[in-house]
């Protein structure tokens, strides 16, 4: 099993408005870290090292998260960020802790490879997902799922139903949806359509 990133935290006593505030003064982001087990911890963090930890690993990514001086790192997952609308800074973190044998439901981003051939035809990729849900022990989520449009020609795309195969992930979905596709720009129909009414006119 290869070497969980590792993050730092602190219990905080004090709650509400006017403490966080003071927290986010002095560049620490108020948090909470909960688990199935019904653990509910109010935390402060570092908002450097956070804001690392998340562009590095992202919010389907365990890690080990350590409370003050506990000598047990907890797994745990950045579960939910909420953010400065103005400055873009990190003012509140939600960790989830999490089973390592236990399988849970999260969100993935969808990442395509590959030029499709429906390019050169006039076509454009068009992302439906961004990012779909799948079930998974935590340390086998991946990074992101990964889909080859290279074959894709226009107005064909590629269900959910169709993504590659990824050992201890099930996608979980009611609906068989499209997750990526090449579609036809929609000038580009107009045109097409307006040139179809022009020939039967004359």
């Amino acid at each position: 099993m290869a070497e969980l990133q590792t993050l730092k935290v602190q219990a905080r006593s004090g709650l509400g408005k006017e403490a966080n505030r003071k927290l986010r003064q002095e560049s620490l982001v108020p948090g909470v870290y909960y688990n199935a087990k019904g653990e509910n911890i109010a935390l402060q963090v570092q908002g450097l090292p956070l804001s690392k930890l998340f562009h590095k690993i992202g919010s389907s990514r365990v890690f080990d998260l350590i409370i003050g001086e506990e000598a047990t790192a907890r797994p745990a997952l950045i579960w939910k960020l909420q953010h400065n609308p103005v400055k873009s800074n990190i003012i509140h973190v939600d960790f989830l802790g999490v089973d390592l044998d236990k399988a849970i439901k999260v969100h993935v981003p969808v990442e395509v490879t590959g030029k499709p051939k429906g390019l050169v035809k006039g076509g454009r990729l068009e992302i439906f997902r961004e990012t779909v849900e799948v079930l998974a022990k935590p340390l086998s989520i991946p990074d992101a799922v990964v889909v080859d449009v290279t074959d894709l020609d226009l107005n064909e795309s590629y269900l959910i139903s169709e993504l590659p195969v990824i050992e201890g992930v099930k996608f979980i979905y009611d609906d068989n949806f499209a997750v990526v596709g090449v579609v036809v720009p929609t000038e580009q129909a107009e045109g097409g359509e307006a040139a179809s009414a022009e020939a039967a006119v004359e």
